[in-house]
């Protein structure tokens, strides 16, 4: 729920606004402020977390970062103070062209008590006392910061998933898709790659490779292509694949999940699971999802023999 927000979208439509966006995250602890600053990472932010304050004018003042911004501050840093903080945030001169854009986490004083007895954590401020008694001295602390908020959003009843929806509408560059989804190639005999969420094995369908035309041509040449789809399994498992990928990834997306990657493997990664790769990326682009593609084997033989690229007709260039 917000109890607060700044007069406009931060995202002003442009990207120059969106690349030099500063995002200063704050907020009690417990409050969902590493929460936010993942999120914020995942879409597309150099996030920095727990940056002592005295070296926040040297980050700030150097050369303009390649990607927006998001600095995680709270009251561990070994240098925080109010004042201090108080002065970065109403500084006026960065050479980004724009000052601080504030972001606070708040929360009832009650649900972060739940929260730190939920958890069995010690609060920053009162490691050896009761929760309630750090939970008050944050509160004190963080008062004039609070007060200068662009954005607050009070998470008290909100769960992770809720907050980084809030995050997204809030910050997301427009147009982008939570989901991003790669789709990978490759050969069991060199191993799955590191990083998939979904494997599935083409080696049923017909292998082009025991055709002496197709032996040298990849899964992307018409040709192939053409052998490879027109195994009696194929459109089956292409169906099936594309109706469960087609459930899950709305499913993934409102649990929050940032990324999804789906590897098709054969015996040699040249052929079957390229060409199944291809159709199932293409149709996934076809229904506006963020989709990249890795065909892991023929990344290998071009890197290690220079060979000539060839074109989707399968004709050599």
């Amino acid at each position: 729920m917000e109890v607060g927000v700044s007069a406009t979208h931060p995202d002003d439509g442009s990207a120059d606004g969106v690349l030099n966006r500063l995002v200063l995250v704050t907020g009690p602890s417990g409050a969902g402020r590493s929460t936010a600053i993942r999120v914020l990472e995942d879409i597309g932010y150099e996030a920095i977390d727990n940056l002592p304050l005295s070296l926040l004018p040297r980050l700030l003042d150097g050369q303009a970062p390649e990607k927006p911004l998001a600095l995680g501050i709270d009251v561990r840093n070994r240098d925080f103070s109010t004042n201090a903080l108080i002065e970065v945030i109403d500084r006026q001169d960065w050479v980004f062209g724009r000052p601080l854009q504030v972001l606070y986490l708040d929360c009832r004083s009650d649900i972060l008590v739940q929260r730190f007895s939920e958890t069995r954590r010690r609060h920053p401020l009162a490691p050896s006392e009761r929760p309630e008694l750090g939970i008050a001295r944050e509160l004190d602390l963080l008062g004039p910061i609070r007060a200068r908020a662009d954005l607050l959003i009070d998470t008290s009843e909100m769960s992770p998933h809720d907050l980084r929806a809030e995050l997204q509408r809030w910050f997301a560059p427009r147009g982008a898709t939570g989901l991003a989804v790669s789709v990978h190639s490759f050969s069991y005999k060199r191993g799955l790659p590191r990083g998939l969420d979904m494997v599935l094995d083409c080696r049923f369908l017909k292998n082009p490779y025991w055709q002496a035309d197709l032996r040298g041509l990849d899964g992307r040449a018409t040709a192939v292509a053409a052998f490879v789809r027109g195994d009696p399994g194929f459109d089956g498992f292409v169906a099936r694949v594309s109706d469960l990928v087609a459930v899950l990834l709305p499913a993934y997306e409102a649990e929050g999940k940032a990324y999804l990657a789906i590897g098709f493997g054969c015996t040699g990664g040249q052929h079957r699971s390229v060409c199944v790769a291809e159709t199932l990326a293409s149709a996934l682009a076809e229904d506006g999802w963020q989709v990249s593609i890795r065909h892991r084997e023929l990344e290998r033989r071009v890197g290690a023999a220079g060979a000539a690229s060839r074109d989707r007709t399968g004709s050599a260039v």
